[in-house]
């Protein structure tokens, strides 16, 4: 499934990967190919677990969550539009809207401090998992991979690092995934986007935010993020042993 570009394996749990067989299935040559891998389960709810590309757990995923939600929906496992996936950031509200687009919460921002990394300034954010956003004058200028990856040094745990720019039609961004690399979309740093925007530039919500991958919506609720756009199912399969 992919949701604005982020890529994912999607799979029925209960189930278990090791890190190597993670990294497998993603690659994008010998596997199926995917920014990571996702496990859906049910058993008297919705259970969403998300493993990065290299393998590496993450805490949340908000792409991933949204296409979680069109998975539950369309296989009629949930009764209504509307219902709760837990995640291992806790509890998120979903619903599928008619035209098969999904908002997803992606809970809380928390903002964190001002960092200087390499000359430059960025606001770190907390979407339950950690972001780095940087305002720049346009992200289709930035080594997003170089940067991204040299950044990772800085923080204990890695990191995202988004790259946006803000204007009257929005904000146009791109990111650096820890444990993936540049991804099209990132559905929690839109989130964390949104959030420096709104708090360090007065940009009110709902707000547009362009990634290579499409154009989501993010909305700030009572100081909860949620997000719209597309989830989509890309093919379906089945993986055998080599």
């Amino acid at each position: 499934m992919q949701g604005l570009g982020n890529d994912f394996v999607l799979v029925e749990g209960p189930m278990s990967f090791d890190s190597g067989q993670i990294a497998a299935l993603c690659d994008r040559r010998f596997g199926v190919g995917a920014d990571g891998v996702l496990v859906v389960s049910r058993n008297g709810g919705f259970r969403m677990e998300y493993w990065n590309a290299d393998g590496s757990a993450a805490e949340m995923c908000g792409n991933g969550l949204r296409c979680v939600a069109k998975y539950v929906y369309d296989r009629g496992w949930a009764p209504d539009r509307a219902f709760s996936v837990l995640t291992a950031d806790g509890e998120r509200g979903v619903r599928v809207l008619d035209d098969g687009s999904v908002i997803a919460e992606l809970g809380r921002p928390r903002l964190g401090e001002e960092k200087t990394l390499e000359r430059h300034n960025y606001r770190l954010v907390d979407m339950g998992n950690p972001h780095a956003v940087r305002i720049v004058e346009n992200p289709a200028g930035i080594d997003v991979e170089g940067v991204g990856r040299a950044l990772q040094a800085e923080f204990p745990n890695g990191s995202n690092v988004e790259f946006i720019s803000v204007d009257e039609a929005g904000i146009s961004m791109r990111v650096w995934e820890r444990g993936v690399g540049e991804t099209l979309a990132c559905g929690t740093g839109m989130a964390a986007a949104a959030a420096v925007a709104n708090q360090h530039l007065g940009v009110k919500t709902p707000i547009q935010v362009t990634v290579p991958g499409g154009t989501g919506t993010v909305e700030l609720r009572d100081g909860v993020a949620w997000l719209k756009g597309p989830a989509e199912v890309s093919f379906s399969g089945t993986v055998g042993e080599r």
